[in-house]
Order: C-alpha cells, then sequence, then structure tokens
C-alpha cells in the first residue's frame, strides 16, 4: 500500500526507490529473526515435553536423552538402529 501510494506522489524517483528497497530489507532481516526466535522456543519447549515424556516412561538412557547435542551422521546410525529394532517380529 505505502509503495503505491507514495510511489506516484514522490514520481518514483532514485531516491523514492532506494528508500523503499532499504526498508523492505530492513523489514525481512527483522522478520527472519523474530521467525528464528519463535523456531528456537518452540524447540526447546519440545524438548522439555520430551524429557518429561522420558522421564514418566522411565527411559533413562543417556544416549537419547542428549540426543539434540549429536552430529547428523550419528542421528542418522541411531534412527536406521532403532527402525530396524521397531521392524523386527517380537517373540
Amino acid at each position: 500500500m505505502l509503495w503505491a501510494i507514495t510511489g506516484p506522489i514522490l514520481g518514483f524517483s532514485d531516491t523514492w526507490q532506494l528508500i523503499i528497497n532499504t526498508s523492505t530489507t530492513i523489514i525481512t532481516f527483522l522478520m527472519v529473526f523474530i521467525i528464528q526466535n519463535t523456531q528456537n522456543r518452540d524447540n526447546v519447549a519440545m524438548n522439555i515435553k520430551q524429557d518429561a515424556i522420558m522421564k514418566k516412561l522411565g527411559i533413562t538412557s543417556k544416549d537419547l536423552i542428549d540426543a539434540e547435542d549429536e552430529s547428523d551422521q550419528k542421528l542418522e546410525r541411531r534412527k536406521r538402529n532403532i527402525q530396524k529394532k521397531a521392524s523386527k517380529p517380537r517373540k
């Protein structure tokens, strides 16, 4: 709206374009930080909930509790191992 209103008034000058481009860049930059902050808070909340569930279920394996600190390769190996165990028929 602001772009459409101010463009004709200021004659779509170079200064006007610079101000509009700078403003949109700053707004985009700030929105990235807001989204990242929200995702980080959500991730922390999810970890707290998972820890509470693991405690309630009696899962005390330190490897699982500290899984968020592991490398991507180690997590992928752990995932494959758990999937293999889950797909085996129970006796």
